[in-house]
């Protein structure tokens, strides 16, 4: 059988996809039930417990492939945005409603039951969350299930941004939280993937994988001189370049996403992970360089 990364990859030794039969073993093979996120947000665990390890979120508005939900209300599925498999809440899900037609473009927003911004909101979406709008009602836009959000917090799915070292550096400051991709708290690739997902550009979840799969590797390059929108990896991290001086990274350093000379970065990771490994560049995407 071939080996498949069992972060993408939905099957078990007792369960598992029913497009991967005769791809993997597993002791049966079921079709995917598709379900949208409801919540804000939803971990998504390792293990089906409150306490398991958080690998990613699952953003307000994000289809998943469910293929078994247990009598204790856990789901196991994969996400549709960037195929990562694991353990959501149950009732973070639902069936799907009307296909979102707007994202959320500020850091973070409310969703209010009705038309007043002094009702207690009922969710509070972060960046990359998506909605379907009904209708534009004074500064509100009116969601498909009833609630009531800023307009001004909201773009079409078809108005990208244009520079994701601008989307990463809104999160400045935010705490770095492993698995986590809000302005809750988010990791090293959780910023990259939400920056660049903001500007419609697909993005794996970790830091391996963007390697593999974001840019083109320039570290061979000679007279190497680091731009706007270069990604430097290190074993277990990834960070943004600004300029040739600075970038920004979620690290647990700082506990913090933060904004550091270069220079003063290499020298405390060579210490403890080693030396770059990668350094990746995206060609011809505006707003980059």
């Amino acid at each position: 059988m071939t080996s498949f990364d069992p972060r993408v990859t939905p099957a078990r030794p007792d369960l598992a996809a029913r497009f991967l039969e005769g791809q993997v073993e597993s002791a049966c093979f079921v079709d995917a039930e598709v379900r949208e996120v409801v919540d804000a947000q939803a971990p998504l665990r390792r293990l089906p417990t409150p306490d398991a390890a958080l690998d990613t979120e699952a953003l307000m508005g994000e289809r998943v492939n469910v293929y078994e939900i247990t009598e204790e209300g856990w789901a196991w599925g994969q996400l549709d945005s960037d195929g990562y498999v694991g353990w959501l809440p149950a009732n973070a899900l639902s069936a799907p409603g009307p296909a979102p037609t707007h994202r959320v473009k500020s850091l973070r927003t409310f969703i209010f039951p009705g038309p007043s911004i002094k009702l207690p909101p009922i969710a509070a979406p972060s960046l990359g969350a998506r909605v379907s709008v009904v209708r534009v009602q004074d500064r509100f836009a009116v969601t498909g299930s009833g609630g009531y959000m800023p307009a001004r917090h909201l773009a079409t799915l078809d108005d990208l941004e244009t520079d994701f070292v601008a989307v990463a550096e809104r999160f400045l400051g935010v705490p770095y939280l492993w698995g986590g991709k809000t302005s809750l708290g988010l990791d090293c690739s959780g910023l990259v993937q939400v920056a660049l997902q903001a500007c419609g550009i697909a993005c794996p979840r970790d830091s391996d994988m963007q390697m593999q799969m974001l840019g083109r590797s320039i570290i061979q390059t000679d007279s190497l001189r680091l731009q706007r929108g270069d990604l430097l990896f290190w074993h277990g991290h990834v960070a943004i370049v600004r300029d040739p001086s600075t970038l920004i990274h979620a690290n647990a350093f700082s506990m913090a996403v933060a904004i550091e000379p270069i220079t003063e970065v290499r020298e405390r990771i060579r210490s403890v992970d080693g030396e770059l490994i990668d350094i990746r560049r995206f060609d011809n995407r505006p707003g980059y360089r």
